[in-house]
């Protein structure tokens, strides 16, 4: 059911998304096309923010931050897990791989890079301060707007 803490969930874990998708921009190399990265993103935060914390709202102060780092949370983990699916996709289609078990694994060794990647401070403070803002946000929404 569309309530109001869900809207302002999907929002703010969206716009989190986009900011901290043109943070890690500079950080990957040259050569990389980007393309749809940033959107991409985002539309992972309007669904997590939408299903995951606009769900879990009206706990208090201290459920607000757990709802906002375990959003921060699941838009990095989806947003790994697809990029990564998109990186092996395109190398499978050109057949790097020898079975459907090494493109698997490739997943996997995929999310670890890119996850090296994110472990720019900046790139951590701006997640961590983007999910605590977004809890609260969210839990204000649920109390002001029932």
């Amino acid at each position: 059911m569309p309530t109001a803490a869900r809207l302002v969930a999907a929002i703010c874990i969206c716009l989190v998304a986009f900011i901290v998708s043109h943070l890690i921009m500079p950080l990957m190399p040259e050569s990389t096309a980007f393309g749809m990265f940033a959107y991409v993103n985002a539309g992972i935060g309007l669904c997590v923010g939408w299903s995951v914390m606009g769900k879990r709202a009206g706990g208090g102060s201290s459920a607000a931050l757990n709802n906002g780092f375990s959003g921060i949370l699941m838009l990095v983990l989806w947003g790994l897990f697809l990029h990564s699916c998109y990186q092996m996709f395109g190398r499978a289609m050109a057949n790097w791989y020898d079975g459907a078990f090494d493109a698997l694994l490739a997943v996997f060794k995929f999310m670890a890079e890119f996850a090296l990647v994110m472990a720019d401070p900046l790139v951590i403070i701006s997640l961590i301060t983007g999910g605590i803002l977004s809890g609260l946000a969210t839990e204000y929404a649920w109390r002001r707007w029932r």
